[in-house]
C-alpha cells in the first residue's frame, strides 16, 4: 500500500483556499469566524462549507482551525464551532486547548497544533495517548528528532515546510501579552520579535544597536522535503494565513512541483489527493514575500538566521546602488548593479547602510537605470530588493493555474447497447449505458474518429482520454450525444471523489499515563479553563497554575528560543567567539528584557 503524502497550504479565505487548491495542494487549514490564532484571518463557516464541496472534488481535504487557548465564557461557542465544522464536511479540528478534549465533540479527527509545542518525545506520546492523530511538531526540530517522535508514537506527523518564523518556540511566547496585553496565544500576537533592540551586556556596554535582534529569516525546507519524508514526515505545512493570492499561487505551485517530481520517481508514495495543476508559470518563492530564507536546525547546525537588513518582505536581492541622479523635474533617478531584468511598476525596497529602509515603485526602467517620481532618498551602496515583480506578478494573475483530474474511457458496443466506462485517478469508476438506436455508419474509420474526438476532452474537473473502442458494425453516433455522455460522465465521477470520513475523537487518558512523571504545570502549560484544568489533573499533574494571560507573573520567562543572539553576534564560547559578561539586556524604549542562556540545552531565554 502506498503512502500518501500531504502539501498543506493556509487559505485566508475561500477564494486563496480555491487557488491553493488549483495549484496543487492536497489539503487546506482554515479558520472559522473565531478561535483561529489569526485575529484577522476568520471566515464564515458558510464559506467554509463551500471551500469544502470544491476541495472535496479533488479528494482535497480542509482542516479548521481552533487554536487558540479558550476562557470559561468561550467553551460552550468552541464546541459548536467544531460540530459546525463536522456538520459542514471538514475532515478534521488542528487545536491547542486541551480543555476541548473534556468536552462532547464531534467524531472528527484532532490535530495537535505546533502550538502545542511538541519538541519531545514525552510529549508527543502523551498528545498520541490521549487520541490526537496528528502531531504537527516544533518547528525548530532536527531530522533525528523528527524521526525518534515517528518511532514512538504511531501517527501522522506534519512539520512546517516554508513560511515565516517566531523566535519563540511556538505556545511559549508571552512577550505581546507582557507587553501590550495582546496574546499570541489569543491570535492578537504584536510581533515584538520584529521590533529594533539594543543589546547591552551586564555593565552597559553596547553590544548592537538599533538593530532587528529577534526577527528571523524565512523558513525554507524545500529541498529538503526527501530527507523529512525518510524521518516520517507525510504533510507539509506552507504557514501563511495572512498572505495574499499571489504569494499562495507561487509558493503552492513551488511545492506541488518537488513533491510531485518525488512520488513520480519513488513508486512506494502517492498524493494524498488527485489531479495535477496545469502551471503556466516557473514558480519561485524569491519573487514573493520573503524575509530571507533559512532552513532553521533541520541540519542540527546553526547559521545565519536573522533577516538582518531589515523584519519586513524584502523580497529578491537585486544589487547595489551605483550611482544616483536626479532627472530635470528634480525626481530621483539611480542606477542599480545588477544582471536582473527590471520591470516597469516593480516595487523595490531600498536599505541604506546605516539600516534605514524605504520602498519605491519604479516608474519607468532603462537597463538598470530606475527613474522614479517619489521622495525617498538614496546612495551608493544601499541595497536593492525587489519585493514585487510587476511581470511575475502579472502572469500569476492572468495565467491562474487549473486543476484536472486525468481519466481514461473504454468504449463498446454488442450490437444493441452502447457501453462507455471511465476509470479515473484512485480507480473511481462511471458507466453509462444506452440502448439509443442510431443508424450502423457506413465509414467505421470516421465513427471511430468522432467518438475519439468528442470523448477525448476536457469536461468539468477532468480530462479524458479515449483508451479503446469495441464491437462492430458502430453506429454513426450524432456528437451532442457523445458530448452529453462525455459530461454526465464528470458528474458521475466528481461525486466519487469525497474524502471518506474518518470517524474519530479524543480518547480518554489511558492508564499507561499514570507511569509518566508527576510534573508541576506553570504558566507554560497555556491552562486557561477549568477543562482544561481538569485535563491536566488527570494526567497526574502535581500543581496546576494559570495560563499567562489569566494572572500575569512577575520576571518570569517571556521566551524559549533554539535561536541565540550570542551565536548570532559571535560571541558563543563553545564556537570560539569573544566572552562577554552576562546577563545580556534587550531594550526597546523603555522597555528592557533580561536575557539568559541555558548551554547544555543550547537554548536563550528572555525575561522580564
Amino acid at each position: 500500500m502506498q503512502i500518501e503524502l500531504e502539501l498543506l497550504a493556509p487559505a485566508k479565505n475561500k477564494d486563496i483556499g480555491i487557488a491553493a487548491i488549483d495549484c496543487g495542494a492536497d489539503a487546506l487549514y482554515i479558520a472559522g469566524p473565531s478561535f483561529g490564532a489569526r485575529e484577522s484571518a476568520g471566515n464564515p463557516m458558510s464559506d467554509v462549507a463551500e471551500l469544502v464541496t470544491y476541495a472535496h472534488k479533488f479528494g482535497v481535504k480542509v482542516y479548521l482551525v481552533i487554536n487558540t487557548i479558550l476562557y470559561d465564557n468561550e467553551l460552550q461557542q468552541a464546541k459548536e464551532l467544531a460540530w459546525q465544522a463536522y456538520n459542514g464536511g471538514c475532515d478534521a479540528l488542528i487545536i491547542q486547548d486541551m480543555g476541548l478534549l473534556e468536552m462532547e465533540l464531534p467524531p472528527i479527527p484532532l490535530f495537535a497544533s505546533t502550538q502545542t509545542n511538541i519538541r519531545t518525545v514525552e510529549q508527543a506520546q502523551i498528545l498520541s495517548a490521549v487520541g490526537f492523530k496528528r502531531l504537527i511538531l516544533a518547528r525548530e526540530l532536527d531530522f533525528k528528532a523528527i524521526k525518534s517522535i515517528k518511532d514512538h508514537c504511531n501517527v501522522e506527523i506534519e512539520t512546517f515546510i516554508h513560511g515565516a518564523l517566531c523566535v519563540s518556540y511556538s505556545g511559549q511566547c508571552y512577550m505581546s501579552s507582557r507587553i501590550s496585553n495582546r496574546s499570541a496565544n489569543r491570535g492578537e500576537c504584536m510581533q515584538a520579535c520584529r521590533l529594533k533592540y539594543d543589546l547591552l551586556d551586564s555593565e552597559g556596554n553596547i553590544l548592537a544597536k538599533d538593530a532587528h535582534l529577534l526577527s528571523l529569516k524565512d523558513f525554507n525546507a524545500g529541498r529538503d522535503i526527501f530527507k523529512l519524508i525518510e524521518a516520517g514526515v507525510t504533510s507539509f505545512k506552507i504557514e501563511g494565513r495572512l498572505k495574499n493570492i499571489s504569494y499562495i499561487r507561487n509558493v503552492v505551485s513551488y511545492y506541488n512541483q518537488l513533491l510531485q517530481e518525488f512520488v513520480e520517481n519513488n513508486s512506494t508514495y502517492r498524493r494524498s489527493s488527485f489531479g495535477k495543476s496545469e502551471i503556466q508559470f516557473t514558480p519561485d518563492p524569491e519573487k514573493t514575500f520573503n524575509r530571507g530564507f533559512t532552513k532553521l536546525f533541520l541540519h542540527a547546525e546553526r547559521g545565519q538566521w536573522l533577516s538582518e537588513d531589515s523584519a519586513k518582505g524584502k523580497g529578491e536581492f537585486i544589487g547595489l546602488v551605483k550611482s544616483v541622479e536626479k532627472d530635470k523635474f528634480g525626481n530621483l533617478v539611480f542606477c542599480v548593479d545588477t544582471e536582473k531584468k527590471l520591470n516597469n511598476g516593480d516595487g523595490l525596497f531600498l536599505v541604506s547602510k546605516r539600516g534605514k529602509e524605504s520602498g519605491v515603485r519604479a516608474s519607468v526602467v532603462i537597463g538598470s537605470k530606475i527613474y522614479t517620481n517619489e521622495k525617498i532618498a538614496a546612495a551608493k551602496g544601499d541595497k536593492v530588493y525587489r519585493n514585487f515583480d510587476f511581470r511575475f506578478e502579472k502572469e500569476l494573475e492572468t495565467k491562474p493555474a487549473k486543476r484536472y483530474i486525468s481519466a481514461e474511457i473504454n468504449f463498446s458496443y454488442d450490437g444493441s447497447v452502447t457501453r462507455i466506462e471511465a476509470i479515473a485517478e484512485g480507480e473511481k469508476r462511471a458507466i453509462i449505458e444506452s440502448r439509443d438506436l442510431f443508424d450502423v455508419a457506413n465509414r467505421q474509420e470516421l465513427v471511430q474518429k468522432n467518438i475519439s474526438n468528442q470523448l477525448s476532452k476536457k469536461s468539468g474537473i477532468f480530462t479524458f482520454n479515449l483508451n479503446r473502442i469495441t464491437g462492430d458494425n458502430l453506429p454513426f453516433y450524432p456528437v451532442a450525444f457523445l458530448n452529453d455522455i462525455r459530461r454526465q460522465l464528470a458528474e458521475i465521477l466528481e461525486k466519487e471523489y469525497a474524502p471518506q470520513r474518518i470517524e474519530a475523537k479524543a480518547t480518554k487518558l489511558k492508564e499507561t499515563l499514570n507511569d509518566l512523571p508527576k510534573h508541576n504545570y506553570t504558566y507554560l502549560a497555556n491552562i486557561s479553563n477549568k477543562l482544561s484544568e481538569n485535563f491536566y489533573k488527570k494526567l497526574g499533574a502535581n500543581s496546576v497554575s494559570p495560563a499567562f494571560e489569566i494572572e500575569k507573573p512577575l520576571d518570569v520567562e517571556l521566551m524559549r528560543c533554539k535561536y541565540c543572539i550570542k551565536s548570532e553576534l559571535g560571541f558563543c564560547p563553545k564556537e570560539g567567539g569573544k566572552s562577554i559578561k552576562g546577563p545580556l539586556y534587550l531594550v526597546n524604549g523603555d522597555k528592557r528584557f533580561r536575557v539568559e542562556f541555558d548551554c547544555l540545552k543550547c537554548e536563550m531565554i528572555i525575561y522580564g
